[in-house]
C-alpha cells in the first residue's frame, strides 16, 4: 500500500492589517479600564466575542481577523523576540 503524505502547508497572513487591529483593540480595551492582554486571550481562547468591548467598534474589528492568525502572530512575535 502506497501513502501518499500531504505537503504542510504554510500559514500566510498579513501582518500589517493585524498589527493595526490589534492595537485598536488594545487600545479600546485599554481605555474601557479592561486588562487587556486577558480580555484579548480570553477571546483568542473561547471565540467569545464579548470578552471585547464594543466600543470603538474593537469587538467588529477584531472579528475582521481569523483567530488562529493572531494566534501566528503572537506566537511568532513571542519566539522572534523572546526566544533568541
Amino acid at each position: 500500500m502506497n501513502h501518499k503524505l500531504d505537503p504542510t502547508m504554510e500559514f500566510v497572513g498579513n501582518r500589517d492589517d493585524a498589527s493595526v487591529t490589534i492595537q485598536a483593540v488594545y487600545d479600546a480595551l485599554k481605555e474601557k479600564g479592561y486588562a487587556a492582554s486577558n480580555q484579548i486571550v480570553g477571546y483568542l481562547i473561547s471565540g467569545d466575542p464579548s470578552y471585547i468591548t464594543s466600543y470603538k467598534d474593537a469587538r467588529n474589528v477584531i472579528q475582521s481577523i481569523e483567530r488562529d492568525e493572531l494566534m501566528d502572530i503572537f506566537v511568532s512575535y513571542y519566539l522572534e523576540h523572546v526566544c533568541e
